[in-house]
């Protein structure tokens, strides 16, 4: 539930990576809570992400862009809004290992 949930901020907020940690939390949901997993693959936002995960191990080129996007818009609003260069930092780190994240598993 933590995986998820910190998933489902990072969708507000860009610094932390939801696809990881949604696919964690469908992971362990699997081995642990059919129903939370069922639940999890058959969310319209975050199912797809799963089952193309599940099926082929694989994060398809929509969501990629869609990721790498949002990373960008974030951390350009961040920059914009002038935050602390230690949190634009941080946020950079977290956006820089969710990029190598993504681009180091298959293509769908």
């Amino acid at each position: 539930m933590l995986a998820l949930l910190v998933g489902v901020i990072g969708v507000f907020l860009p610094i932390l990576p939801t696809t990881p940690l949604v696919l964690l939390a469908a992971f362990f949901f699997g081995k642990g809570s059919p129903r939370l997993h069922g639940w999890l693959a058959g969310h319209s936002l975050f199912g797809p992400i799963i089952i193309e995960w599940e099926a082929r191990g694989v994060i398809a080129p929509r969501y990629r862009c869609m990721a790498y996007g949002l990373m960008a818009v974030g951390l350009g609003l961040s920059v914009w809004k002038g935050l602390h260069p230690g949190v634009l930092v941080v946020q950079a780190v977290g956006i820089g290992w969710a990029v190598w994240y993504i681009r180091s598993k298959p293509k769908g």
